[in-house]
């Protein structure tokens, strides 16, 4: 099957507006006449998966409109390399991971303040170039002797969900290379480097007619839960609580929804 872009209202952003723009508001005396107090220039270091730069792009974006003199500043990588970098020392003030045992390693390692909360879900798709040169149609193909195929590294959230497929699938995929977020996959495969590749559903809906993707039965075995969380050493608390807040919105959910995440 070959995922197509989604026709995305502007409902969504309109009430994302709304969202953000009532926590900005909130506490200001109906009716004053004071003077509005100056802007202050602010950034918000966001640390997030890279299979959800698209939509975080869209909501940071309206947070920015939402919250005059602050600027949103992302940080899209594999969720164990980003959660690497803080515990170095990195400094940032959201995390946002493609699943839950990534950010569970996070909250061991003290980075986190209070609990993350999980928001959408994802799960695997089989991709192939647009012309399908392979002529794969099935995880099985996967395993023909001349067949590129890449994955994400075991590391990675997206490797660690491609070896549940592989396991609930009863085969053993030897790849040409291992990359260290999805979005590295998919590029290999949109260029013609690979034959194929498992990312994530959202990342084919993304990638539009350049690539098919191909549904996978065992996929179900590999549901990746993603969870955001304000960060223990945050500049700006509240306004990285506030940015949370707008995310797991349901205005956020919505466009996240468009991008093909599901409810987690």
């Amino acid at each position: 099957m070959t995922t197509r872009y989604a026709v995305r209202s502007a409902a969504p952003v309109a009430a994302l507006l709304l969202v953000a723009g009532c926590a900005t508001t909130q506490g200001s005396p109906e009716g004053s006449d004071a003077d509005p107090q100056p802007t202050h220039e602010r950034t918000l270091t966001v640390f997030a998966a890279a299979s959800l730069q698209p939509s975080f792009e869209e909501i940071g974006e309206v947070f920015e409109d939402s919250h005059p003199g602050v600027t949103v500043r992302f940080s899209f990588g594999g969720s164990s390399g980003l959660v690497a970098q803080l515990s170095e020392g990195a400094p940032a003030d959201v995390l946002a991971t493609a699943n839950e045992p990534t950010m569970a390693k996070a909250v061991a390692d003290s980075l986190v303040e209070g609990d993350p909360k999980p928001f959408v879900s994802n799960t695997l798709q089989i991709v192939v170039p647009a012309d399908n040169p392979a002529r794969v149609a099935s995880l099985a193909d996967l395993t023909r002797p001349g067949t590129k195929v890449v994955l994400c590294a075991p590391a990675v959230p997206c490797g660690a969900a491609s070896a549940a497929v592989e396991e609930a699938a009863g085969i053993d995929l030897t790849p040409v290379s291992e990359e260290q977020s999805v979005t590295d996959v998919l590029g290999k495969v949109r260029s013609g480097e690979a034959d194929a590749g498992l990312v994530y559903v959202t990342d084919v809906i993304g990638a539009g007619a350049d690539v098919t993707g191909i549904d996978l039965p065992e996929a179900a075995a590999a549901l990746n839960r993603y969870p955001i969380a304000t960060l223990r050493e945050a500049a700006d608390a509240p306004l990285a609580d506030e940015f949370v807040g707008v995310v797991t919105s349901s205005a956020g959910l919505e466009i996240l929804a468009d991008a093909g995440f599901q409810p987690p």
